[in-house]
């Protein structure tokens, strides 16, 4: 499986077993919630029986302390036990200002009379609340002390609550988790392909030294040569420059690339100038620039024109070298600059466009399938402009879009 061509694939099924596997675990927590709320329905029902038992006169002294004992064993489920009339008789498992404070229970000695009062008001005030908490959540028990009916309220218990929560948390912590593990792994991922990057890009231009030498020298014999025709070396000579600029490209991705401010027109008339003569001539070049005259662009000028040429080329070849090849330069309102290079070639799919800037893809039967991704590099990461595909169409060609950031003129 080329795990690298299916990565949105790979991704999505990684997402799937993960909300499987939350799914799972909040199926399971909610199950053993619900179980445990039915334990602790039946707690309360075994207290209020103990209750009933406890204070029967009928029940022996044995029986009577053992049902306090069940009675006293609740000590988890907050409740409430109120009289016909709503009156809170008793509580239990409640946090209460009088339990947090020892001395509540001699106020003459240690707290005043007021003081003692405003404790006894805010109980009151606590205990009305968790009684109308207890009243929407589940309905009374009703027990029974000496002919008189009563009312025992409760809601779940402290760890009850916490359980049901705990799966939601435990995802937001997994997620978290995930979501830093993968920054971690994408940042060192991209880190060793920025020095694969550099270090073929550095070693191609070292390859290129020597050979591109040599060419000089040939270049300056022929001149020598009275007997050669001159054009020979002019175009030899044209083209030895361009394998200097060339390699001048590849130093530049090697190293940090120095942006300057550049005429857009001249740089981009000038180069498609150039490649007019090196392409089909059955490929009609058009330019329009709605541009301003002197609108600058900051870009690295040898990067550029080798994005540039990659686009046209890949234009040119997906038009069997038959066609037209429009390239329109404009401004958008932000004043940075958009150019647009179309094709009447073969077009693409949907899923080739999604995959045209990985490396490695390529729709031709030779080539290595990098053009396209150190072209999105060149313009997103030196640059930091944009490219992509703004249309494509099987049969009726692509067009592809630069957005570069507006350039300052340098003071003279």
């Amino acid at each position: 499986m080329d795990i690298y061509n299916n990565k949105s694939k790979f991704k999505v099924g990684i997402v799937a077993i993960a909300l499987l596997l939350a799914g799972v675990s909040l199926y399971y927590t909610n199950t053993l919630v619900k179980k445990l709320e039915q334990r602790e329905k039946r707690l309360i029902d075994l207290y209020a029986k103990g209750l009933e038992f406890a204070v029967d006169e009928k029940v022996g002294d044995e029986l009577t302390f053992l049902m306090q004992e069940i009675v006293g064993a609740n000590n988890s489920v907050p409740m409430i036990l109120t009289d016909e009339k709503g009156k809170i008789i008793n509580s239990r498992n409640i946090k209460l200002p009088s339990e947090q404070n020892s001395s509540i229970e001699e106020p003459q000695k240690l707290l005043s009379v007021g003081e003692a009062q405003k404790i006894v008001e805010q109980e009151e005030k606590i205990l009305q609340k968790e009684l109308a908490i207890m009243r929407e959540e589940n309905l009374p028990i009703v027990v029974s002390f000496l002919g008189e009916k009563n009312y025992i309220y409760y809601r779940n218990s402290d760890l009850l609550e916490q359980l049901r929560y705990y799966p939601y948390v435990q995802f937001v912590v997994i997620v978290i988790f995930g979501l830093l593990t993968y920054m971690a792994f994408n940042y060192s991922r991209r880190a060793e392909q920025n020095r694969i990057w550099v270090g073929l890009a550095k070693e191609t231009a070292h390859q290129l030294g020597t050979p591109i030498s040599s060419l000089m020298a040939w270049v300056e014999y022929l001149r020598l040569d009275e007997t050669a025709d001159p054009i020979v070396a002019d175009e030899l000579e044209k083209d030895v420059q361009r394998l200097q600029m060339v390699t001048a490209r590849f130093s530049s991705i090697g190293s940090e690339p120095t942006l300057q401010p550049e005429n857009i027109s001249v740089v981009v008339q000038g180069f498609m100038n150039y490649l007019q003569r090196r392409i089909s001539s059955q490929v009609k070049v058009r330019v329009k620039d709605w541009l301003p005259p002197e609108k600058m662009v900051n870009m690295n000028r040898y990067l550029f024109e080798w994005v540039i040429e990659n686009i046209c080329k890949n234009a040119v070849d997906a038009m069997a070298g038959r066609g037209e090849l429009r390239l329109r330069l404009r401004e958008i309102p932000e004043g940075d600059v958009v150019i647009d290079i179309t094709d009447t070639g073969k077009g693409m799919n949907k899923q080739q466009v999604k995959q045209v800037f990985n490396p490695g893809f390529t729709t031709k039967k030779r080539g290595w399938g990098l053009g396209l991704t150190l072209a999105k590099r060149i313009i997103e990461e030196y640059h930091k402009g944009r490219i992509f595909i703004k249309t494509s169409e099987v049969d009726k060609g692509t067009t592809f879009s630069i957005i570069l950031k507006e350039g300052i003129p340098e003071e003279e």
